[in-house]
């Protein structure tokens, strides 16, 4: 059975993915049961410099103490934490802010590069996504 973002029973544990021999990497789905969101900032880092876009390094840091890794582009960052997020927004602004939020029926491919010192927790993100999606 092909894999879905929104059918559970297509889904396995971390354990059984990391152990299958089919398709290519990780992921994470986000689905409504558990209120993990995933914050998507597009085209934010240099990666020969590592330098965040001003607005993303605004947006890492208002997200505060949570999981943060590159994106598969290289270019990108996934921020990690707890928010009730029904449904999928994208923010496109003139300063260049591309940011795409999500919370449920969503498969998030993961890379396993943390950016900086970001820890291995999930802040509550409710505030910022409130912030940015006013």
């Amino acid at each position: 059975m092909a894999a879905s973002s929104t059918d559970p029973r297509t889904w396995s544990t971390h354990t059984d993915a990391a152990a299958s021999t089919v398709g290519v990497g990780l992921g994470f789905v986000l689905s409504d049961v558990d209120n993990i969101a995933c914050i998507d900032l597009d085209h934010c880092l240099n990666p020969l410099t590592g330098r965040l876009a001003p607005w993303a390094a605004a947006i890492v840091r208002d997200a505060g103490t949570t999981y943060v890794e590159v994106s598969p582009s290289g270019d990108g960052l996934h921020i990690w934490g707890r928010a009730n997020v029904r449904q999928g927004r994208r923010i496109r602004r003139p300063d260049g802010t591309a940011v795409e939020i999500y919370g449920t029926g969503r498969y998030i491919a993961m890379t396993g590069r943390r950016h900086g010192s970001s820890p291995s927790i999930l802040a509550d993100l409710s505030a910022l996504v409130s912030k940015l999606t006013q």
